[in-house]
């Protein structure tokens, strides 16, 4: 049953860059039964193995633009070390399983509204980018270093956030740099650092469940080749609207558990 959920969210993964983390940790805790702690690790482990995968067909399509990921990788990979090293200073990463799904909760709904209302900000950005050229090009790299090392924090705390809210940052940032595919292939680029990373943190915490991560991966790698293949060609609108409610509705749960 793991590998057909790897499955699943891998395919989700291949074709919108989103799920890694927003869909795969809450399937573990609510339908699995696994410890909010150990999804999160063994999620992020996950996740940056999975997008090696479809992160490969994106570059060899040519729809990743690694300068962006740079940008990115820059603020997220030390504020994810960061935080790393404050969970593992203060104790956080035994912090009580209630308080992990709230975050997680939380983090659901902020991904989807950020999913529901993609083209707004994308439409706010492309705008600000035509009428201040030169101010929005000028500021256009520190925001997204800052822009990474929001989404640093958020990942290693929850593992959400690379995929949904990373993809809205990217269409504000860059709303004519990037079109769909080039947005996801540059936002599966990004997620592989960061959730290494972060999940490798994970690790020394004792919060990956091996047996598990391999299980995930026995679906996720097919899938997100799959989803990768086909994401040029999918009806991304409608996928998207339709994770954003079910994110809303595995929320609600959550937060109500």
């Amino acid at each position: 049953m793991t590998a057909l959920a790897g499955l699943f969210v891998g395919v989700v993964v291949g074709v919108t860059g989103v799920g890694g983390g927003a869909l795969m940790t809450p399937i573990l805790v609510l339908l699995f039964g696994v410890s909010p702690q150990t999804a999160v690790g063994t999620d992020l482990l996950y996740a940056s193995i999975t997008k090696i995968f479809g992160t490969a067909v994106h570059h060899n399509h040519g729809t990743v633009d690694w300068q962006v990921v740079r940008r990115l990788a820059w603020g997220s990979l030390p504020a994810a070390a960061l935080t790393l090293a404050w969970m593992s200073l203060s104790g956080t990463h035994r912090v009580k399983d209630g308080f992990i799904i709230d975050a997680v909760g939380v983090m659901l709904i902020l991904t989807a509204f950020g999913i529901l209302f993609k083209n707004q900000m994308q439409g706010l950005g492309r705008h600000i980018r035509v009428s201040n050229s030169d101010a929005f090009k000028h500021v256009q790299p520190v925001l997204t270093v800052v822009a990474g090392a929001v989404l640093g924090v958020l990942v290693t705390l929850t593992s959400i956030g690379a995929g949904a809210l990373g993809t809205v940052m990217l269409v504000y940032l860059y709303p004519l740099r990037l079109n769909s595919s080039k947005l996801v292939g540059t936002d599966l680029a990004h997620a592989i650092p960061l959730a290494l990373v972060a999940g490798l943190g994970h690790l020394t915490m004792g919060n990956v469940d091996y047996r598990l991560l391999v299980n995930l991966l026995i679906g996720s790698v097919p899938g997100v080749l799959l989803g990768a293949l086909v994401s040029t060609r999918a009806p991304l609108h409608l996928i998207r609207i339709a994770i954003s409610l079910v994110l809303l509705a595995v929320a609600v749960k959550m937060l109500m558990s």
